[in-house]
């Protein structure tokens, strides 16, 4: 199915959009995973997702061969789309999705309370 028979399904909110979810990966012209998993963390972003679905994310892209360093790079570019408050309430989740203590700073040390 093209993109402009997709397109239609979404705008019609056909039934049949449950299909779709496992050509959008990997077939021919089509996001690969690792694109897929961070256009997902944006997405999360933009909601406020909870903390279990970026922990999800966070380690789809890292399998499919994102860095960290994407990572943070995707929250820095959506902030003028989403807004600032939103990345700041995401960042500590996806601080923890990466291994990071969100209660000790960048530098070690321990935060100010």
């Amino acid at each position: 199915m093209d993109y402009t028979d997709r397109l239609r399904r979404l705008a019609i909110n056909d039934d049949r959009l449950a299909e779709d979810l496992d050509e959008v990966v990997d077939g021919p012209g089509r996001l690969d995973p690792k694109s897929l998993a961070l256009a997902r963390i944006a997405a999360l972003v933009s909601i406020g997702g909870a903390e279990p679905s970026f922990g999800a994310q966070v380690d789809a892209a890292i399998s499919a061969g994102s860095t960290a360093a994407q990572i943070v790079d995707v929250l820095v570019g959506v902030i003028p789309v989403v807004g600032l408050p939103r990345v700041v309430a995401a960042a500590p989740k996806i601080a923890l999705a990466l291994g990071h203590d969100v209660d000790v700073d960048v530098f070690g040390d321990q935060p100010s309370r």
